[in-house]
């Protein structure tokens, strides 16, 4: 093995016909660097889940937004959601049509609602007033609610979306008030959805989530289930972040077997002919995706070993938000790699904040000042959720194509994209300051 700790990438060959050291050569670092073929292959798996008529995957574009890779999931099949109006023009742009978009958001102005009503078939509304203000702005039309199951699972707190404990979603209590604020605008319910969490490793609170939405639809009154259109089950399939320590994955194979036998039969019972959705983000993209960077300073205080790179949280948030675990590979060719010692190191970035901490007394080989680092599965929740905190540039995206070779995929920002400063723009803008 030519680089220090490269074996997973090794496996795969992910980087193509270049090495890690050449695209953070020829593109720069940080970096965010996708495969084009492991992302087709997630796609593949997710859409392998059930061959129940109807069952489709709906990508949650919050967890990577990039055109590029959404155009790879059309072509595979997928379709997509938006939150925003961004994500809505991202979609667009990757060629998604309106009728393979679902706008699932919460807490939208009506300004916002109104926007889209005209760019997507079918918006989803997580509450009562939320449902109201679609029902005046949009009386007679279709609209889909999501419900709170009470069931929430996650890596962290921050990332459960269900339960008493969270903002998002008609308790079902409250399904009596639903009926009635549909009836008022004569709106139809169209739609059904859900979200439990996100990360989780074993089948069995999605299931159960599933069990209960399913439940729950089935206590509609006939004339309002046979109008249902979409029963979107959320989604929150996680993956082993913990590669190089063997952590297994999540059982798609039982998840599978499981989902596919309570769709067939719901839909047998009650005549439903409409579409079941998953709603995977992190599973679609986290492991087609790494992100480079350079060492540019190793130091000592005290004790600690400290490994500062041009990593910061500005360029990929997890760690600094949630606590998150990467795994780390380090490259540098040649024949000292062997050389290299195991000792507790700790990996930061270059903003001015104590936080800004990527990898915690980490147990890695020596790293050194030059060496390439790549931080694995940063395909989701990435390049999504940087900023320019400190006026830091946010990274390139370069994509692996399925040949093998780099294409540059969104350049880095530049000093002028910070510049939009109101003596820079003509003396006719409106915009408010």
């Amino acid at each position: 093995m030519a680089d220090i700790r490269s074996r997973y990438t090794d496996s795969l060959n992910f980087f193509g016909k270049h090495s890690a050291q050449e695209l953070a050569e020829q593109f720069g670092t940080p970096l965010y660097v996708y495969n084009e073929q492991i992302l087709r292959r997630a796609c593949r798996e997710l859409k392998g889940l059930s061959s129940q008529p109807g069952f489709g995957v709906n990508y949650s574009v919050k967890a990577n937004a990039n055109p590029a890779l959404l155009r790879i999931m059309r072509e595979e099949g997928l379709v997509v959601d938006a939150m925003s109006p961004g994500e809505l023009h991202m979609n667009t742009l990757a060629g998604f049509r309106q009728d393979e978009i679902l706008y699932i958001s919460n807490n939208n102005a009506p300004e916002e609602l109104q926007s889209v009503l005209a760019k997507v078939n079918l918006v989803s509304v997580d509450s009562l007033p939320q449902l109201d203000t679609l029902g005046r702005i949009n009386p007679g039309g279709k609209v889909m609610v999501r419900f709170n199951p009470g069931i929430g699972a996650g890596h962290h707190a921050k990332v459960i979306t269900a339960g008493k404990e969270t903002k998002f979603g008609v308790c079902p209590e409250y399904l009596s008030q639903v009926f009635s604020l549909l009836d008022r605008h004569g709106l139809t319910l169209a739609g059904v959805n859900q979200h439990i969490g996100s990360l989780f490793m074993q089948p069995d609170n999605y299931l159960e989530a599933v069990r209960f939405l399913l439940d729950l639809i089935a206590t509609f009154p006939a004339e309002r289930l046979q109008k249902l259109e979409v029963i979107d089950f959320g989604g929150g399939f996680g993956i082993p972040y913990r590669k190089y320590d063997g952590e297994p994955r999540l059982d798609m194979a039982r998840l599978g077997r499981d989902l596919h036998q309570i769709l067939e039969t719901w839909a047998d019972k009650h005549g439903y002919n409409g579409r079941f959705l998953v709603e995977p983000g992190r599973y679609v993209v986290a492991e087609c995706g790494i992100l480079l960077g350079r060492v540019h300073a190793v130091k000592n205080n005290g004790d600690k070993r400290y490994v500062g790179t041009d990593i910061g949280f500005n360029v990929l948030m997890r760690p600094a938000m949630y606590d998150s675990f990467h795994d780390i590979e380090i490259y540098r060719g040649g024949t000292a790699a062997a050389t290299r010692a195991d000792m507790p190191q700790t990996i930061v970035g270059n903003i001015c904040e104590s936080g800004d901490i990527l990898a915690k007394e980490r147990l890695l080989p020596e790293i050194y000042q030059g060496d390439v680092l790549g931080v694995l599965d940063a395909g989701a929740y990435g390049f999504s959720m940087s900023s320019p905190y400190n006026q830091r540039l946010r990274p390139a995206e370069v994509l692996i194509t399925a040949d093998g070779t780099a294409r540059l995929i969104r350049r880095r920002e530049s000093l002028a994209d910070l510049t939009v400063c109101l003596e820079d723009l003509p003396q006719e803008c409106d915009c408010q300051g």
